[in-house]
């Protein structure tokens, strides 16, 4: 006869979202009988509800025609004999539909959640899109996404894609987020506000979580500096695009260095790449003025296509538009949205302007503005490889090599620029502690702080 296993190691294998009821309970349940007998009957029902998850997983088919697929066996292996993996992916790898199956099928998402952010609302949608059509499954039923106003998330989902912001205000009333099993920070090179407190946060959470698995994803980026935050991590490299992509300058000042208009050097660049064959293209623009301005100008001179714009403010139908097929060639005109994480199918050429809006605060002047500026090397080069996923792709730059050259590597990380008193409320209603004493991957400006 099996010796009978004391009901706390029983405790290790039930749902992680039961925890603390069942903590509760175990407390209560010395010398009293009914208690014991309710929380046998808790501990039972939760056995019943991992089983049920374990024997109802969805049917993982990984795509073999994504580059990541070639990687999977290390990959799986430094998921199980770690707790956290930083996984270093170029665009177009699939690390992003792909890594949740993986923890699928490792049994990752068998007593909990596999929580999965994404910088931005459109690409939780789109990934879950994509992610429940490869698993053969509605969205919403085994894939569910969560962002602000909508939750399409069912109690028995394995997997939900939301925003960091999301994450992060789950805390207040999780604060040990045990409905997550494994936690996937994606796009992480973007170092967003959310991005880092929630880095920072989840590193302090681990050692009390030894069965909470942390996967941080990033483009070829820096990863570096991941790893050693969290202690020397693994990283895991995976390929990038299967096809090459050719890069054009065309800056916008002419050979007599008169400025041309910018949204004239998008029009030359695209009679430029049409007079090779025409594709669908993606341009990269700062800003929603200059997408109006530009798609009244392109569909009053291009009428055989499709002009769409996309922006971060677009309706939800607006947005799901880049996505759907038509008799037409598409021209979509965006912001640093499309740079990461969405996959916009079919696209051919890339068209980059080089510039973007990025938040900045004085704290001389105590302002927090919105200025144009010119992207880093790194963004430029994943606006680049939106292209290129579907055959040989082509990206023009309106601006030269040494203006490439000239730029800085990375973007600077938000915390450096941006004003702090949204991020000392949030981190007191988190109860983290001052911020100076938290733990930043890079520690904000102590003027900034005392501003």
């Amino acid at each position: 006869m099996k010796p009978k296993r004391p009901r706390q190691s029983i405790l290790e294998d039930c749902a992680l979202a039961d925890r603390r009821r069942l903590l509760r309970l175990l407390r209560g349940a010395a010398g009293d009988e009914a208690a014991k007998r309710k929380l046998e009957q808790a501990i039972s029902d939760s056995l019943e509800t991992v089983a049920a998850r374990r024997a109802n997983r969805p049917r993982v088919r990984l795509n073999q025609a994504l580059p990541f697929y070639a990687g999977r066996d290390e990959l799986k292996k430094t998921i199980v004999n770690n707790q956290v993996v930083i996984v270093c992916g170029e665009t177009g790898s699939g690390k992003t539909t792909q890594l949740p199956q993986i923890c699928i099928e490792l049994g990752l998402a068998d007593r909990g959640m596999i929580g999965h952010t994404q910088p931005r609302r459109l690409a939780a949608r789109a990934v879950t899109n994509r992610i429940a059509e490869e698993l053969n499954t509605r969205p919403g039923e085994a894939v569910g996404y969560k962002v602000r106003f909508t939750d399409t998330t069912r109690p028995g989902a394995y997997v939900k894609l939301m925003t960091d912001g999301i994450l992060l205000a789950e805390v207040q009333s999780d604060r040990w987020l045990n409905e997550y099993q494994t936690l996937i920070i994606d796009e992480a090179h973007e170092r967003s506000l959310n991005i880092d407190l929630l880095l920072g946060y989840i590193k302090t959470l681990l050692p009390r979580r030894p069965d909470l698995k942390l996967i941080i994803t990033s483009a070829t980026i820096d990863p570096e500096r991941f790893s050693r935050y969290f202690d020397d991590a693994p990283m895991v490299m995976v390929s990038g695009r299967t096809y090459p992509v050719e890069i054009r300058y065309r800056p916008i000042l002419d050979e007599e260095q008169r400025d041309r208009d910018r949204t004239e050097a998008v029009m030359d660049a695209l009679g430029e790449l049409f007079d090779i064959s025409p594709q669908d293209t993606l341009v990269f623009f700062a800003g929603e003025r200059q997408i109006r301005e530009a798609a009244d100008r392109i569909r009053k001179r291009l009428h055989n296509y499709e002009v769409l714009p996309l922006y971060a403010r677009l309706s939800n139908e607006q947005q799901q538009r880049i996505f759907k097929r038509g008799r037409q060639r598409k021209i979509i005109l965006s912001t640093n949205v499309a740079e990461t994480s969405l996959t916009v199918p079919g696209i051919h050429y890339v068209i980059d302007t080089g510039l973007a809006r990025i938040s900045r605060y004085s704290w001389r002047a105590r302002i927090q503005r919105l200025p144009i500026e010119k992207i880093s090397q790194a963004s430029a080069n994943q606006r680049a490889g939106r292209c290129g996923r579907v055959a040989s792709g082509i990206c023009i730059r309106l601006y030269d090599e040494d203006d490439f050259n000239n730029r800085p590597e990375f973007t600077e990380p938000e915390i450096l620029r941006t004003n702090l008193a949204s991020v000392i409320l949030q981190m007191d209603s988190l109860r983290v502690g001052h911020i100076r004493d938290f733990d930043f991957i890079d520690p904000p400006d102590s003027r900034l702080i005392n501003d």
